[in-house]
């Protein structure tokens, strides 16, 4: 892991929490709400420029980032303070940093599919002896369906290949109009260190900006569905802990995306700024999600939740968090990604 990987990596990183922490502010900005702090990095501060009313700053750990508002963790008879604004203004300040995210991610996934192409779920032709070939998988089949997975992209085949163990797979197509269904058993790729089908996707070569917006969308809703598809098998014990990556192996493979190639490096920080987006608004204290769920219950029930009790179980859930970036950095020196 060199030293240029890792700048490139901190600086990727920067730019999705600079994305993310902008859409807070803007709110922050537009609901008359007064913004003490904007910080990207976490820490000791290495540079702070003061504005008309806000600190601008950069600090040490590169980790994460927050807009600090008057009133947001403790109370303030301001009435330009967080506290004092109506639910449904915080709700809109909250989600709009997991919002820029997926808007980023959506557009430099439109980038990648504009320059690069875009491949389709349907089948260019399938590799010689492969076991595509062998079940009579053809060019031109689109695959619809794996296992009981409906498929739209070829990321959506992507992701469930990695999934997978080794097992038989049901696939459904359609060929000339006619849904097919077969069962296929994937061969383990040496190079790739996964199992596959042995397919190559069709490929819209010059795509048009439409084409391209479309593919921007479809594939950052397939990463939003990857998420929490992922976080349930988490769950239900069909993932392994060892899978969950921590910074040591989002700033590998962010060096070796970048080892290959620009439109590599913009489509893995489109991967990593869905996931952000996503992960933010998971219902935990802390993150943005734990503050969703607080404003949509107090919209529904009209009941004020004692800020005092939400700032204490944020600052549980804010330790919580850090010890979990603690072990799942660990993890990445116990279990380091090879490549």
């Amino acid at each position: 892991m060199s030293f240029l990987n890792i700048v490139i990596a901190i600086l990727a990183f920067g730019v999705l929490i600079l994305i993310h922490e902008l859409g807070h502010f803007i709110l922050a900005k537009l609901n008359d709400v007064k913004v003490e702090e904007f910080s990207i990095g976490m820490g000791p501060k290495l540079l702070g420029i003061q504005g008309k009313e806000t600190q601008y700053s950069i600090r040490v750990l590169p980790i994460g980032g927050y807009v600090k508002m008057l009133g947001d963790e403790t109370k303030s008879e301001d009435p330009r303070a967080f506290n004092n604004k109506s639910s449904g203004r915080r709700l809109s300040i909250v989600v709009a940093g997991p919002i820029m995210n997926l808007v980023l991610a959506a557009v430099l996934f439109c980038i990648v599919g504009t320059v690069q192409g875009i491949p389709l779920p349907t089948v260019a032709k399938p590799t010689a002896n492969s076991p595509a070939q062998k079940i009579g998988i053809k060019a031109g089949d689109t695959i619809v369906k794996i296992n009981n997975y409906s498929v739209h992209t070829w990321e959506d085949i992507s992701f469930n290949m990695a999934l997978n163990k080794g097992e038989s797979i049901n696939v459904a197509l359609k060929r000339d109009g006619v849904l097919k269904k077969l069962t296929l058993k994937p061969e383990y790729n040496k190079k790739e260190k996964l199992y596959i089908m042995g397919i190559y996707p069709k490929i819209i070569e010059k795509p048009t900006i439409m084409q391209g917006a479309k593919y921007g969308a479809s594939e950052t809703v397939t990463m939003i569905k990857t998420v929490y598809l992922s976080l349930k098998m988490m769950v239900t014990g069909k993932a392994s802990a060892k899978d969950v990556s921590g910074p040591v192996s989002i700033i590998k493979v962010t060096g070796a995306a970048a080892n290959a190639g620009f439109i590599k490096l913009i489509n893995f920080i489109a991967f990593i700024s869905a996931q952000l987006g996503v992960m933010n608004l998971l219902p935990i204290p802390a993150l943005d999600g734990g503050y969703v769920l607080l404003f949509l219950f107090q919209m529904i029930t009209g009941k004020k939740v004692d800020d005092d009790k939400v700032g204490f179980i944020n600052t549980i859930g804010f330790a919580l968090l850090m010890l979990l970036m603690v072990v799942v950095t660990i993890k990445d020196l116990v279990y380091p990604i090879n490549f």
